[in-house]
């Protein structure tokens, strides 16, 4: 193997690694008993600190999970063969994935899902890839409100097939409509919206989804699924592809996974959709069957061919996504967002009643706002966090002049009490 790979020696194949790494000694305790290692891993995890209260989000959110989601999830049949390989093998798996897709089509207002994808942040660009083999300008307008990891994730994507990501300024922490107007001057194959903002703000949807088809672009909305329990779903605004994160139906914070990506189009575009489709057919006895109807990856055709050649379906993942879909129900889905818009606006309200408080961005928004404080975030944070307040995401992370700015996210998780020592614990901490 070495011959084969061009090194002399096993130490040259890891000459990248630097040498006081490569050569250090670990001095490991002497193995365990299974009974032992239990009380040991125990004994960590004692140690961690548990509790603590969430407002924080910035692209992963705390909402409550009904047992009965991972009860069922978790059963063998589902955790053991969650990606259907062969056509028409899986059955039970095929249908949900099915059901999936028709839950996802009708949260969005959109014609036809895939089966989902990895992340929301990769499942944005697949969709700016998509609108370029549909457009093929060559040219994608991405909004300075855009969640910078998503950018990043956009731009690596892109870069290789020598696809622009131009930013769209941004006025009051919302797109600037003339700034758009100007860059649309130029073709585009897509302007990308997201929706409610990377700030908390709520874009003015219907409004550029009318400036990006005027000049010929297509309009992708990148959306927290709960809000479409209040807003207006993409297919009403009029986007042309849909897609998101999908970790807040149903999956837990995990420290940031595993999640899925959802995508979701009009019908017209589907052969340039990424990943799966499975498409419910009947067999020759005339029963009901699933089938994987279109299969575009570079497992499954010429890579050449292929609309995606990455982690094209986290199934377990979306199933979870759909039995808490089916769950919370046309009732439950809305009640969870109306709870989250009337217990942010209630914190809001209360902070910028403190001293040196202010509110940034005046525009509408559904769960997360931007505050202002005299001190700089992260010291304010610091002092909510030793208090068991995880109070929000630092700004300054993504821009060194919002240093003292931070992302506040209130969830229908979030009581009146602990919204209220918040408050109180903020007001100490600025009043020091």
């Amino acid at each position: 193997m070495l011959r084969s790979i061009g090194a002399g020696t096993v130490e040259e194949l890891f000459q990248a690694i630097p040498a006081a790494i490569r050569n250090r000694s670990f001095e490991l305790p002497p193995p365990l008993s299974e009974a032992e290692l239990l009380d040991e891993m125990g004994r960590f995890a004692g140690a961690n600190r548990t509790g603590a209260k969430l407002f924080l989000g910035a692209g992963a959110y705390e909402h409550f999970i009904p047992s009965m989601v991972w009860s069922l999830a978790g059963r063998g049949e589902f955790a053991t063969a969650y990606t259907p390989y062969q056509p028409e093998v899986s059955q039970g798996t095929l249908q949900a994935a099915f059901e999936y897709q028709s839950l996802i089509c009708e949260l969005l207002a959109m014609e036809v899902s895939n089966s989902s994808l990895y992340d929301g942040a990769s499942a944005l660009a697949e969709a700016a890839l998509m609108a370029n083999r549909i457009v093929r300008k060559d040219r994608v307008l991405a909004p300075a409100t855009l969640h910078p990891a998503y950018r990043q994730v956009l731009q690596t994507y892109l870069q290789g097939i020598g696809v622009a990501v131009e930013t769209i300024p941004s006025q009051g922490d919302r797109i600037d409509q003339e700034a758009l107007a100007s860059l649309l001057k130029q073709p585009a194959t897509a302007v990308i919206v997201q929706h409610p903002n990377f700030f908390g703000q709520l874009e003015p949807v219907f409004d550029l989804a009318e400036q990006a088809h005027a000049a010929g672009a297509l309009l992708i909305a990148s959306v927290y699924p709960i809000s479409c329990g209040v807003l207006a779903p993409p297919g009403e605004y009029g986007a042309d592809i849909a897609c998101g994160e999908g970790q807040s139906l149903g999956l837990p914070l995990a420290y940031g996974g595993p999640y899925f990506g959802f995508l979701a189009t009009r019908q017209k575009y589907v052969r340039q959709m990424p990943g799966r489709l499975i498409g419910q057919t009947k067999d020759v006895e005339g029963r009901t069957g699933y089938v994987l109807t279109l299969q575009t990856r570079e497992q499954h055709i010429r890579r050449e061919k292929s609309t995606s050649n990455i982690c094209t379906n986290q199934f377990l993942c979306a199933l979870a996504a759909s039995i808490y879909l089916a769950a919370m129900g046309k009732q439950g889905l809305p009640e969870v967002a109306r709870q989250c818009v009337r217990k942010s606006h209630e914190l809001r309200d209360r902070l910028v009643e403190l001293e040196g408080v202010e509110q940034r961005g005046n525009g509408p928004f559904f769960n997360e706002f931007v505050i202002a404080t005299p001190l700089p975030a992260r010291e304010v944070l610091e002092g909510l966090r030793r208090e068991g307040i995880v109070g929000g995401y630092p700004l300054g992370c993504c821009d060194p002049q919002r240093e003292k700015e931070f992302l506040v996210c209130v969830t229908e998780t979030r009581s009146r009490q602990e919204r209220e020592r918040y408050v109180e614990t903020l007001r100490a901490l600025l009043s020091r």
